[in-house]
This record gives C-alpha cells, structure tokens and sequence, in this order.
C-alpha cells in the first residue's frame, strides 16, 4: 500500500538520517503520511503547523532534549507521541512517560510493534473530551454514575480503590501509565512514595477480572515502569 493522500500523518523528529529514511519508508508503505524534523525547533513548528495524528520523537536531538519538547507540547496539544529512543534503562522510560508521552519504543524495533502502537495511540488521541459516565475497552465496562464494572455480561464487583485504578486505567486504555502517576491520579500526591499499593490493587484486580491472572488480557506490567491496559 502506497502512502494515501487522506491518510493519518505522522511527524517524525529524529536526527539520524537512515532511521528517517527507513520509517518513511515503513509508514508509507502502510498507508501513512510523513512530515520529517531533524531539530527540536523544527519538530516544535511542525507540529504546530501540520497537526499531525501522532508523533515520533527521538530523546536525543542536535538542538535540545526530546524530554523538554514532549513538556512544551503537553502545554498545548494532547496528540500522541511516542518516544522512539536508544535509551533502554527504566528510568530513561519512566521520565519520557511522567513528561507526557504515550508511549515509549526502544530502538531497535519491528515495524509490526511501532504500527501496533501508532494505532492504538492514534485511537485514543486528539483533544480532550469531557468526562463520560461510560467508559468501555475491550468488552470492560466501567459506569461511573453507577459504580458499576461488568466484563462482558459479568458483573464485577469492585473496592472503591479498585474501581477508581481500574477507571483510570480504561479511560487511558493502550497508554503506559506510570507506578507514580497511578499514586497521585489515584490515591494523591501524599502517596507517590508508596509503589507497593498499587502492586497489591492491581493483582486484586487481576483476580476479579482475568481468566488467567498469572497470563493478564487486559492488565498488563510493563516492568519496571508501570502498567497498561490493553484494548487490542
């Protein structure tokens, strides 16, 4: 498939020029548009100027660090970006995502994973909606107004704690979302310094909601960094 003149564009800030290459490539090829950035100030005008569907950023650029233009982002634009980065430690991770990223990618990657990614980021980017009583990803249902939670039509009851985790968590299905803004979006900012809590909701939750809790479907660890649910 040849890029398509009303597809999805992805704006792609990244200074190596054979990886550019090779994602246009890649993305073109499955339908995509792309605009290139070689510079933080580039890719900042880009964005502005393109509104693209989803960005890919590099951590290390000529002109500044990719964390400072995930934040400058993040003031203004709620589009998805995922970092796509040689930084493989945890905490390089954990940074990325606590600045606003969607996602986190280490290089080097299949094309079948990014595009997996990209699709889910896609989904459940764009502006932000007002609060909906109803959330709903992958046949789980969470009603707030009811504090209600069914997976499929199995009604699955709930601490207060475990409903507010399990809210959040569906209402940003397919994003990584750190052990510490769990802590404070969940329990509060008095709480960041306690990461026990959640391990001990989420295996909780797990048992109340996965046919296999030790093989999670939807409540997944991504080590070291924090947790996502799947919606795919």
């Amino acid at each position: 498939m040849a890029a398509s003149p009303d597809g999805p564009l992805v704006l792609v800030i990244e200074d190596e020029a054979p990886l550019r290459k090779f994602l246009r490539a890649s993305l073109e090829a499955n339908g995509y548009r792309v605009a290139e950035a070689v510079t933080a100030a580039e890719g900042t005008t880009l964005a502005a100027r393109e509104h693209p569907s989803v960005i890919l950023l590099d951590l290390g650029l000529p002109d500044g660090d990719g964390l400072a233009v995930t934040r400058a982002l993040r003031e203004w634009t709620a589009t998805p970006i995922i970092v796509v980065s040689a930084r493989g430690r945890e905490a390089d991770k954990v940074e990325a995502l606590d600045a606003g990223a969607d996602d986190y990618l280490t290089k080097p990657f299949g094309v079948g994973e990014l595009l997996a990614r990209m699709r889910v980021a896609i989904r459940h980017g764009g502006p932000a909606t007002p609060l909906t009583p109803v959330l709903s990803a992958a046949g789980v249902e969470v009603d707030r107004a009811r504090h209600r939670v069914t997976v499929g039509d199995r009604e699955v009851h709930c601490t207060p704690t475990e409903f507010r985790l399990l809210a959040h968590l569906v209402q940003h299905a397919g994003r990584v979302i750190t052990h510490r803004q769990l802590l404070k979006d969940v329990w509060g900012p008095g709480y960041v310094d306690q990461p026990h809590l959640v391990r001990v909701y989420m295996a909780q939750l797990r048992r109340k909601l996965e046919a296999d809790p030790s093989r999670p479907r939807w409540l997944l660890t991504e080590q070291g960094v924090g947790y996502r649910f799947a919606d795919e």
